[in-house]
C-alpha cells in the first residue's frame, strides 16, 4: 500500500500529479498545515481524475478560530476563495474552504477527527485498493463512468455490484479488510 501522508510520490506520477506537487510546494500547503495533519485526498493520488478534478486535502482541527486565521492569512487572496463557516454532520463539527490557483481547485476539510481516520482518506485507501486488486481494464472503467458524470464512490459501487449507499458500502468493505 503506498504511502499518501507524505505527497512526494506525486513527483514521479502522472502529469496531472506532478503539477499537483508543484502546485502545492508552491503554495507551501503541507508546510503551513503541517500542525493539522494534511493527507492529500481524492482521485488525483490515485490516478483516477478526469477533467475539472481538484485537490482536495484534509485535516485534523480542534480549535477552528486559530485554523481559520491561517488560511484566511495565506489563502484568501487566491481566486474563488470561499469558506463554509462551521458546519456540523453526525455531530461533528467541519469547514471546508475553496480556491483556485493556477487553474487548479484546492478545496480544504477540517474536522476534529484524525485524518487518518476521515472518510474522504478511508475512502481513497479502498479505492485504490480495489484499482490494485482489479487492474488497468477495472481502472478505465472507473475513469470512464466519472468522465460520464458519476461521482467516484458511486461508481466504484457500480462496478462491485455494492448495494446500498456507496460511501457506507465502501466503508465496510475497508473495516473488513483492516480487520
Amino acid at each position: 500500500m503506498r504511502d499518501f501522508i507524505d505527497i512526494s510520490y506525486l513527483k514521479e506520477g502522472s502529469s496531472i500529479q506532478q503539477f499537483s506537487y508543484r502546485l502545492l510546494k508552491e503554495v507551501d500547503l503541507f508546510s503551513i498545515l503541517m500542525k493539522y495533519h494534511p493527507i492529500l485526498t481524492g482521485t488525483i493520488p490515485i490516478g483516477i481524475d478526469v477533467e475539472g478534478s481538484d485537490l482536495d486535502i484534509i485535516c485534523e482541527v480542534s480549535d477552528f478560530s486559530e485554523f481559520h486565521q491561517i488560511i484566511e492569512k495565506n489563502y484568501a487572496h487566491h481566486d474563488d476563495y470561499s469558506y463554509s463557516g462551521i458546519q456540523i454532520r453526525n455531530q461533528k463539527e467541519y469547514v471546508t474552504y475553496s480556491f483556485f490557483v493556477k487553474g487548479m481547485q484546492i478545496e480544504i476539510f477540517a474536522e476534529n477527527k484524525p485524518t487518518n481516520e476521515q472518510n474522504a482518506y478511508r475512502h481513497m485507501l479502498i479505492e485504490h485498493y480495489f484499482l490494485g486488486l482489479k487492474g488497468e481494464d477495472f481502472k478505465k472503467e472507473i475513469i470512464a463512468l466519472k468522465a460520464d458524470g458519476l461521482k467516484t464512490e458511486p461508481a466504484f459501487a457500480k462496478l462491485l455490484e455494492l448495494e446500498g449507499d456507496p460511501y457506507l458500502e465502501l466503508l465496510k468493505f475497508w473495516d473488513n479488510i483492516q480487520q
